[in-house]
């Protein structure tokens, strides 16, 4: 492994998350996510459909990596997390999309599931700095991951953007084959609020740094979304910015599941947000139902991967 970078090395017995599967990823072995070597990415293009603090006017320069440490039944993402559609990159090739998409006047670069590849990204986003890439870098995750891993990224990543699923450790389980979600979650969002502990904007009120906790709101779990929140207020703080979630849709395995098998009712996500309120949760983000869209989803075609030599 002579001149490889201390990152990749962890590749050798990868245990970056919680699975901590031990396989040999240098040689081609495959552990739970499904991920390899190299970085695969399916979609690298200006996304404007996430909160207005990241997308803005212009768009995030947003990067869709395959596979995923989750196995969530209602991903809108699922050709990619479960999949694995897309195609390997090295990190240097990695690097030359960041650059792309800092050019195509992106307000920052948005890294949409990437626990499978941080010692990838770490490499990829130094090489990018040298070559001039001073734009914030956004880390969009599920959660299930470890501090360790989190820490590759230091004075790398700007925001975090990660997702609090679960408190409910049976739907953990039942939804995302999670075991022990919210304890692995909560550690790794408590690890993210370290990395980045002030929240900054732009003029414009794009967010440059810091932390922003997502939450979906599923249909028939408004428990579960008021642990979530109570849990957001007492730990994190009142002052923590909040994205409560309505976009739930209908996709891949939640169609004709007996519980999931429904769109989010209009009072379940007024109760949410009263919740919210009543926590003192004000900073922040909430949806229209009509978010809850596929057209939300973008075209996973590899836009902006493919040719490379361009």
């Amino acid at each position: 492994m002579t001149g490889m970078s201390d990152e990749l090395t962890l590749l050798a017995s990868c245990r970056l998350c919680p699975r901590a599967c031990g396989v040999n990823r240098l040689r081609g072995e495959k552990g739970w996510c499904g991920a390899g070597r190299l970085t695969r990415v399916a979609r690298a293009a200006l996304h404007h459909w996430e909160e207005p603090a990241i997308s803005g006017t212009r768009g995030s320069g947003t990067v869709f990596f395959a596979h995923c440490n989750l196995r969530c039944l209602y991903c809108q993402n699922h050709e990619l997390s479960w999949g694995g559609f897309g195609v390997d990159l090295s990190p240097a090739e990695l690097a030359e999309i960041f650059l792309r998409l800092a050019a195509s006047g992106a307000h920052n670069i948005t890294l949409v599931t990437p626990p499978p590849y941080i010692p990838q990204i770490a490499v990829a986003l130094r090489l990018a700095r040298a070559r001039g890439l001073d734009l914030p870098v956004v880390y969009n995750t599920g959660s299930y991951e470890l501090p360790f891993s989190l820490a590759l990224l230091r004075d790398l990543v700007d925001v975090f953007l990660p997702d609090l699923k679960y408190a409910d450790a049976h739907l953990a389980q039942s939804y995302s084959q999670a075991p022990g979600y919210f304890a692995t979650a909560t550690a790794a969002i408590r690890a993210m609020r370290e990395l980045a502990p002030a929240d900054r904007f732009t003029e414009e009120g794009i967010m440059v740094s810091g932390l922003l906790v997502r939450h979906l709101v599923l249909p028939g779990h408004l428990e579960n979304t008021r642990r979530v929140l109570r849990w957001i207020a007492a730990e994190l703080g009142r002052e923590t910015y909040v994205s409560l979630m309505a976009q739930y849709t209908l996709v891949f395995r939640a169609v004709g599941h007996p519980l999931l098998g429904r769109r989010l009712r209009p009072a379940e996500y007024e109760a949410a947000l009263a919740e919210l309120f009543a926590l003192g949760l004000e900073n922040g983000f909430c949806q229209d139902l009509d978010a809850a869209n596929s057209s939300f989803t973008p075209a996973f075609d590899l836009t902006g991967v493919l040719p490379l030599g361009e």
